[in-house]
């Protein structure tokens, strides 16, 4: 496939060219009534998922290319309140034709962008809501719901998500109020320690991993952080290449 940058991407295993169609088919979310959380990362050869703190160093035009796709095809993407800041995250943006195609699809024209956040605090200046065609959710704790609401006013839509303990926020919770908003297509682009969360609560059905032609060293974060040590067993889908040597891998919860 060709894009604007002249990415050219290759199916490992048969070697076929893999043009606009197929990639598409290929990281198409499965028909379900249930919600789905997909990980989107990217990592270098020795496991940093950062340089000087954020991951847009390790990218190149194929990673953001399949960037573009993961957010068309998505009904919402989660995201961290930290990972928001330090990656001055906007509002997501689609083109006519993936306007249309989500239109096709049954979606919105334009996925929001889901902010996680125990404190409830986002700032006004953010770009996610100052830059952003669409109004983000936040996804906060009930001790902290009613404060969010108050600062933010329309700007954005505060949801509560606790279960038991009103100062936490609930994971499945959160998942269950984005399904009674029909959003069930879940992206969650971290950082790592709501990737983690979502693996320590056993959320996670898939994850597709960029793998760079890189190494950082130094003492860069992986792309999940968190205290719990789990084993979750997952089985390839498929892995791409390009001619610039990243690897993009699909891997599906292995039932």
């Amino acid at each position: 496939m060709d894009d604007a940058d002249g990415t050219r991407f290759t199916l490992l295993g048969d070697g076929a060219p893999v043009d606009d169609e197929r990639l598409y088919q290929l990281y198409a979310y499965p028909e379900s009534h249930q919600s789905l959380v997909r990980g989107n990362a990217i990592s270098s050869l020795d496991g940093g998922a950062t340089t000087d703190g954020t991951s847009g160093g390790l990218g190149g035009a194929g990673d953001r290319r399949l960037f573009a796709v993961q957010r068309e095809l998505a009904d919402v993407i989660v995201v961290g309140a930290g990972t928001a800041r330090a990656e001055n995250y906007g509002g997501a943006r689609m083109t006519a034709p993936q306007r249309q195609r989500r239109q096709r699809r049954g979606q919105s024209e334009v996925p929001p962008i889901a902010l996680v956040t125990r404190s409830g605090v986002v700032e006004h200046d953010l770009a996610v809501l100052t830059l952003s065609e669409v109004p983000p959710l936040v996804l906060t704790c009930a001790g902290n719901a009613g404060n969010a609401r108050a600062r933010l006013g329309s700007a954005a839509q505060v949801i509560e998500c606790s279960g038991a303990d009103p100062h936490r926020v609930d994971l499945a919770v959160a998942l269950a109020r984005l399904a009674e908003l029909g959003l069930r297509r879940v992206l969650n682009e971290g950082g790592p320690t709501l990737l983690g969360a979502f693996v320590e609560a056993d959320l996670l059905d898939e994850m597709c991993l960029t793998s760079a032609p890189m190494v950082v060293g130094g003492g860069a974060v992986r792309i999940t952080a968190g205290a719990a040590n789990v084993l979750v067993r997952m089985r390839r889908a498929h892995v791409i290449a390009d001619a610039d040597g990243y690897l993009y891998t699909r891997y599906i919860r292995a039932n």
